[in-house]
C-alpha cells in the first residue's frame, strides 16, 4: 500500500509557507479589527472539516479577544464537482450584532460561501468577512467576496493541511496536488 505522500504528484506548499503566511493573516486581522471590535470579541467560525488545522493555527495569532464555533454547510456530493445545492449540516449560534469572520480551506466554485455568506448577512452581524486559505479563481461560478487570502491556487486537486479527497489526506503537513489516478 502507497503512503499518503506516494499519492501525491507534487508539493504545491509547503509546510513553512503555510506556517508564514498563516502567521501575517492573523497578524493583519488584528490590526483590521483592533479598533472596529469597541469592547466586543470577534466571532469566529470555522467551516468544518477542511478549515479545522487552518483555523487552529490561525486564531492562535490573531490577538483579539475571540469566540469559537463551527458550521457545516457542503455542495458536494460523493464527487469532485459541485452539485451547487446547499446543505446545512450543522449551524451556529446567534450572530445578530456581532463581528463575524468566516474561516474556510477553499473557495471553488464559491456556491457554498456565498449561501453561507447570504444566511448569516440574514441574520444582522455588525460585520462580516471571509478569510480562505486557499482561492481557486479558475472555478469561480459565483461571486464571492474574500477579504483575507492565503494562497491563489491554480486549478489542480489539491489535498492537505485539512483539505481531504473521500476523507484522507487532512493529515498531511503540507499542501500537495493529487495524483489524478487516485480520484479518477
Amino acid at each position: 500500500m502507497m503512503t499518503a505522500s506516494e499519492d501525491l504528484c507534487k508539493v504545491l506548499l509547503s509546510e513553512e509557507e503555510l506556517a508564514a503566511r498563516v502567521k501575517e493573516l492573523g497578524a493583519q486581522i488584528t490590526e483590521d479589527y483592533r479598533d472596529r471590535l469597541n469592547g466586543k470579541h470577534l466571532l469566529v467560525i470555522g467551516m468544518l472539516k477542511g478549515s479545522f488545522i487552518f483555523m487552529s493555527d490561525l486564531v492562535r495569532h490573531i490577538d483579539l479577544h475571540c469566540e469559537i464555533d463551527f458550521m457545516i454547510a457542503s455542495s458536494y456530493g460523493s464527487g469532485t464537482e459541485s452539485s451547487g445545492v446547499i446543505t446545512i449540516k450543522q449551524d451556529v449560534k446567534d450572530v445578530e450584532g456581532q463581528h463575524v469572520l468566516i474561516i474556510e480551506d477553499i473557495v471553488d466554485s464559491g456556491y457554498t460561501m456565498m449561501s453561507v455568506m447570504e444566511i448569516l448577512k440574514g441574520r444582522k452581524p455588525a460585520s462580516l468577512a471571509l478569510v480562505s486559505l486557499l482561492d481557486k479563481p479558475s472555478r469561480r461560478k459565483v461571486p464571492v467576496e474574500i477579504a483575507y487570502t492565503g494562497f491563489e491556487v491554480p486549478d489542480e486537486f489539491v489535498v492537505g493541511y485539512g483539505l481531504d479527497y473521500d476523507s484522507r489526506y487532512r493529515n498531511l503537513p503540507y499542501i500537495g496536488v493529487l495524483k489524478p489516478e487516485m480520484y479518477s
